[in-house]
């Protein structure tokens, strides 16, 4: 999950049709902290998720409550 501004950029260097459809697919998918429950969407934090499965975790510090927790990554 690419977290450096790429969703900005990402226009230039693919079709436009993918472009919409890695936006869409992106915005689907949540990060939601445990300890908390503080969602945002993947998009929303700078990452692409598009054409993935299943869900996931990452250890990271959250926006809402200021904690080191896990996030647990699904589809909406």
């Amino acid at each position: 999950m690419a977290m450096d501004g790429a969703p900005r950029r990402l226009p230039r260097f693919v079709p436009r049709s993918w472009a919409a459809s890695m936006e869409a697919e992106s915005r689907e998918w949540m990060v939601r902290c445990d300890a908390c429950g503080y969602e945002r969407s993947v998009w929303d934090l700078g990452g692409i998720r598009w054409k993935a499965a299943g869900t996931s975790k990452q250890y990271r510090r959250c926006p809402s409550c200021g904690q080191r927790s896990w996030h647990t990554i699904y589809r909406r």
